[in-house]
């Protein structure tokens, strides 16, 4: 079973070959990062690290048993209680319940150990996977965004009890 691990610099090189090989298959989704997300990697890394020592974000990454990224999950913007969801999976990955699991999975990091009570995310109207991904794992849509195309604002309040199954 692939690991959700806090993002560290011992990560790198894993990352930037996830973000390289799935370049493609993210922009038909999300705008894509250009060149100078590639070549300027390292530091980009570097600033990231010092925002999350400095507790501004939370970026964790799902590691394969041989070490390979399958997907990153990041909680942004944190402040009063609250952060924003972003998350990326690999193409190869997709259809096996990885970002459902990984979005699961940060919740609850969040929660017991980030001391967050909501999460917010986005996603484009036409993004179907991703839409699914959270209302399976308990966001609500809140509202109309404009992202880079027309989205869905959704919410998830963490401290909200679980319904029975």
């Amino acid at each position: 079973m692939p690991d959700l691990q806090r993002l560290d610099a011992r990560h790198a090189a894993a990352l930037l070959d996830f973000e390289r090989e799935n370049r493609a298959y993210f922009a038909r989704f999300v705008p894509d990062r250009g060149d100078d997300y590639f070549t300027g990697f390292a530091d980009r890394l570097a600033e990231l690290l010092a925002d999350q020592a400095a507790g501004l974000l939370h970026f964790h990454v799902l590691v394969d048993d041989d070490g390979t990224v399958l997907g990153r999950f990041n909680l942004v913007d944190v402040q009063d209680g609250g952060a924003e969801l972003g998350y990326r999976v690999a193409e190869r990955a997709t259809g096996r319940g990885v970002a459902t699991d990984g979005v699961r999975r940060v919740c609850a990091l969040a929660l017991d150990t980030y001391g967050l009570r909501r999460l917010y995310a986005s996603a484009t109207r036409d993004n179907a996977a991703s839409l699914a991904v959270l209302r399976r794992t308990g966001f609500v849509p809140v509202g109309e965004v404009m992202l880079h195309r027309p989205g869905i604002r959704h919410v998830l309040d963490l401290t909200a009890p679980k319904p029975s199954v």
